[in-house]
């Protein structure tokens, strides 16, 4: 087609095998468009069109995605906004026959239909990382790191201490938006129980809150996570621990006997803790 739609905050470039979709960067843009920036989508991964009046003198022209094929709506599960659905071009009204006409040439294209088999959308590049209210999260393209925070993190989490997951340990991430209650981003693992009920007591949980972790930062977070995940291989779960700074350690242990003498902690677990800290000098 080699043609350009352009709407508000996006322009859809219609191309032999695929749509580019090209994301604004101005200051009524939605972040979440503007940390995408762009994204490449194949015609094998649109499984439908739909062009619908939208509000105050607009229309929609909506490519809907195979379940599957893209990670970024994946790990989304339905809880976009729809403002940010990066699926979503917005037109004015006036132009409505135009966008008839790609919308047609569109479904033209397509073949497919169902969940894919794969991703056939590419992942939010990394690194990546984030501050959530109990931690900050990283990724460097095969582990996820999680650092605690001491002013937000349990003392579940002190107490288990800074973690760190080989993307071959995980079968999936679950991502609930900052926006609605208790949003979190969790990792699972491919043979561990069931997680505990509550994020802010799971080591492999970081919470959200008023500030921390927003949908245009945790959410490519999740999706380049899924996406590494299900590339990956199983790799053994013993992973030795990097060496600390000592400062750090000072701190930890600091911390580890304010919650000893608070009664948050056994003598025990406080005695145990505080030794594998200082083995990791």
């Amino acid at each position: 087609m080699g043609d350009v739609l352009a709407g508000f905050h996006a322009a859809w470039e219609f191309e032999s095998d695929s749509v580019l979709i090209r994301y604004e960067r101005g200051m009524r843009t939605p972040k979440l468009f503007q940390a995408l920036g762009e994204r490449r989508v194949p015609f094998e991964a649109i499984e439908g069109v739909t062009l619908t009046p939208g509000r105050r003198g607009t229309v929609v022209l909506r490519a809907e995605p195979r379940p599957g094929a893209d990670p970024l709506m994946e790990a989304a599960a339905g809880q976009l906004k729809e403002s940010c659905d990066p699926y979503r071009l917005v037109l004015p009204a006036e132009r409505e026959t135009l966008a008839e006409y790609y919308a047609d040439e569109l479904r033209a294209r397509l073949t497919e239909s169902g969940p894919a088999e794969r991703h056939l959308v590419a992942a939010p590049g990394t690194p990546r990382q984030f501050k959530a209210y109990d931690g900050k999260a990283s990724f460097d393209g095969t582990s996820v790191s999680f650092r605690w925070f001491w002013t937000g993190a349990s003392s579940a989490k002190w107490k288990a201490g800074d973690q760190r997951f080989p993307v071959g340990e995980l079968s999936g991430v679950e991502w609930r938006s900052p926006e609605v209650f208790e949003g979190h981003l969790r990792l699972l693992h491919r043979d561990a129980a069931a997680p505990p009920a509550q994020p802010d007591q799971d080591p492999a949980a970081v919470v959200f809150g008023l500030g921390y972790g927003p949908v245009h930062e945790s959410l490519p977070f999740a999706a380049a996570v899924l996406a590494a995940v299900r590339t990956s291989e199983p790799v053994p779960s013993v992973v030795a621990a990097p060496r600390r700074d000592p400062a750090d350690i000072a701190d930890r242990i600091r911390h580890l006997g304010e919650l000893h003498q608070a009664g948050l902690v056994t003598d025990e677990e406080f005695s145990v803790k505080k030794a594998e800290l200082l083995a990791e000098l």
